[in-house]
C-alpha cells in the first residue's frame, strides 16, 4: 500500500500480544479486531483496512453490518479476501483454486464464498498452514523445519486436488516463504501473494470515493502500534518491511 499510494498517512496496529489469531473461535476474533479498530478510530482513522485474513474472515462482516453504523456511518472499515477474490478469476485456466491460509481462515470458508461470487465454476479447496506464521516469526523462514512443513501442506493441498493451477498465500505471512514455497509448487502452478491485488483494490476505492480520499490526510508517513513488547515487534517488522522501524506500545481491551 506504501509503494502504490505513498501520499497517505499510515497508522499501523499490531495486536502481537494476542496473536496468532487463526487458531481462535470467531466471538474472541471479533473482540479483538473491534478493539483495535475502535482504538484506531480514536485516533483518527477514518479507514482501517484489516490486514489480517483471520481477522478480515471472522470479523469484518458483523462490524461492518452491526457497528459502523451505530458508531459512526461515515468511517469505513474493509478486509484483503474480497479483492483478492476479485483478482483470482483470470488467473486460473484450469478453474481449480487452492487457499494456503490459517485455520479460522479455511473454516470460515470466505474465500470459497467470495471467489464463488466472483466464478461460480472455479472449485476452491483450502489447506490450513498452521505452523508457517510461527516459523516466518520466528524468522526460520530458510530453516530445514520450514522447508518439510511447507512441502507437507503443498504436497496435501495438490494430493485432494491434482487439478489446481493457482495457489492463494492467504495470509501476511506467507510470501516470506516464497522461495520454499516455489520450491516445492510444480512448475506451471501460479503462486499469488495478495500484497499488490489489496493495494490496487484500495487505489480504485479511493478513486470511487472521493469524500473519503479528502478525509485522509495526505503527509506521507507510517507510524506503529504493537500491543507486544515494542522491541520484540521492532525485530519482526524489520524481517517484513527490510527498514528500521520506530514503535510504540498500545494497550487494547
Amino acid at each position: 500500500m506504501r509503494r502504490v499510494l505513498p501520499q497517505y498517512d499510515y497508522l499501523y496496529l499490531g495486536d502481537n500480544a494476542r496473536a496468532p489469531y487463526g487458531p481462535r473461535s470467531f466471538d474472541v476474533v471479533y473482540r479483538f479486531t473491534r478493539e483495535a479498530v475502535m482504538r484506531l478510530f480514536s485516533m483518527g482513522c477514518h479507514l482501517v483496512i484489516l490486514a489480517c485474513n483471520t481477522a478480515s474472515a471472522k470479523a469484518l462482516r458483523t462490524l461492518q453490518q452491526n457497528d459502523l453504523p451505530k458508531i459512526d456511518p461515515d468511517r469505513r472499515v474493509l478486509g484483503v479476501i474480497r479483492p483478492t477474490a476479485e483478482a483470482i478469476p483470470p488467473l486460473t485456466a484450469s478453474r481449480h483454486v487452492g487457499i494456503l491460509a490459517t485455520e479460522g481462515t479455511i473454516r470460515s470458508k470466505s474465500y470459497d464464498i467470495e471467489i464463488a461470487h466472483q466464478a461460480p465454476d472455479i472449485t476452491v479447496t483450502g489447506q490450513a498452514c498452521p505452523l508457517w506464521a510461527a516459523i516466518v516469526e520466528a524468522n526460520e523462514a530458510d530453516s530445514d523445519g520450514a522447508d518439510y512443513f511447507v512441502k507437507r501442506c503443498i504436497d496435501e493441498l495438490l494430493k485432494r486436488d491434482p487439478e489446481i493451477d493457482t495457489m492463494v498465500l492467504a495470509c501476511t505471512h506467507y510470501p516470506l516463504l516464497m522461495k520454499t514455497i516455489r520450491k516445492h509448487v510444480p512448475e506451471g502452478i501460479k503462486v499469488v501473494s495478495q500484497g499488490e491485488y489489496v493495494a490496487d483494490s484500495l487505489a480504485k476505492y479511493l478513486e470511487r470515493h472521493p469524500d473519503m480520499e479528502a478525509r485522509i490526510t495526505h503527509g506521507g508517513t507510517c507510524r506503529y502500534l504493537t500491543t507486544e513488547n515494542p522491541d520484540r515487534f521492532t525485530e519482526c517488522a524489520q524481517i517484513f518491511l527490510n527498514e528500521p522501524v520506530i514503535v510504540d506500545n498500545v494497550t487494547l481491551g
